[in-house]
């Protein structure tokens, strides 16, 4: 499974709102580079629920993850973070990731 935080999803909802979505849904992807680091992608999604398709719902909004995607994904958290003044960003908390960090409260 995967999760979002509550500051993740209010952006989300903000944005399915802004695009005139009837309900926040996204999709995420994942897949890992030749040396090893891990690539995201997500958006909202306008596939619709594909066969194989893993759903999620998080702070509700759903979340599509495809069958080849989750093995990468399963346990990571969609936050929205402050990087420095002003400036937010979507960031990924992986555990299956060679690079995730853990937060120190994690």
């Amino acid at each position: 499974m995967m999760t979002l935080t509550p500051a993740a999803a209010a952006k989300i909802r903000e944005a399915a709102r802004e695009s005139g979505a009837d309900e926040p849904r996204i999709r995420v992807a994942a897949q890992r580079s030749p040396g090893g680091e891990f690539q995201y992608a997500f958006g909202l999604d306008d596939l619709g629920i594909q066969e194989g398709d893993f759903r999620f719902n998080s702070e509700g909004v759903e979340i599509v993850v495809s069958r080849d995607s989750m093995p990468l994904l399963e346990g990571a958290t969609l936050d929205f973070v402050e990087i420095e003044p002003g400036e937010f960003r979507f960031i990924f908390l992986n555990p299956n990731d060679p690079n995730h960090v853990p937060p120190k409260d994690e």
